[in-house]
């Protein structure tokens, strides 16, 4: 009832244009074979009765057959539904002796496009001493993972440092160290090798670089 009487109240000026664009045309046009020239249509009629004159019956044409249906070409995607693009990269080292860990990492983004928002998730081969504190920025993401908010990533803007001075809860021989980017402010990577790492890094406080 409410849209009843919003139509009631609309102007007439509008209402005649907005029926005039949402008319549907009762038949389609066929197409005509070929152009139709002027010299032809007025050589049928006599130019001084403008009375048509006799044309002598033309032989039936023979009937073509018909031509095979075209499919239909596909919509062009819009620039709104193809994703941005962008390069997020990240380099660093990590260093391990005893239980400590030492990871340094920058993120960049070599575009095309800007990055609104960016995670690094760091995932170990050996679980983390669970008393310790995170630097700001940082969650758990279980017991042998960490991830941590890069931010926004301008197009060959600076770089976006991360700091993590962890524990592991054992001392082990060696640790791996899984670098990789779990979101890009739903930008399109296609270059992902430049921002997934694994490192090796023995007990010997030697930084590893990535």
């Amino acid at each position: 009832m409410l849209m009843l009487s919003r139509r009631l109240l609309m102007p007439l000026s509008v209402a005649v244009a907005v029926a005039a664009a949402t008319i549907v045309p009762a038949a389609t046009a066929v197409p005509v074979a070929g152009p139709v020239a002027w010299s032809a249509v007025v050589a049928d009629i006599d130019p001084v009765t403008f009375a048509a004159e006799p044309v002598a019956p033309a032989a039936p044409a023979a009937l073509a057959e018909p031509a095979a249906l075209a499919e239909p070409a596909a919509p062009a995607a819009s620039a709104a539904s193809v994703a941005s693009e962008a390069d997020v990269v990240h380099r660093g080292h990590v260093a391990f002796w005893s239980d400590q860990l030492e990871i340094r990492l920058r993120t960049a983004n070599r575009g095309p496009a800007d990055v609104s928002a960016s995670t690094v998730r760091l995932r170990f081969s050996e679980p983390l001493a669970v008393r310790q504190q995170l630097p700001a920025g940082c969650l758990w993401g279980g017991r042998a993972a960490v991830l941590c908010e890069t931010g926004a990533l301008a197009k060959d803007g600076p770089a976006r440092r991360t700091a993590l001075d962890l524990r592991l809860a054992g001392r082990p021989a060696e640790v791996v160290v899984r670098v990789d980017t779990v979101w890009s402010g739903g930008a399109r990577d296609a270059d992902s090798g430049n921002d997934t790492h694994t490192v090796l890094a023995p007990s010997t406080g030697d930084p590893y670089a990535f």
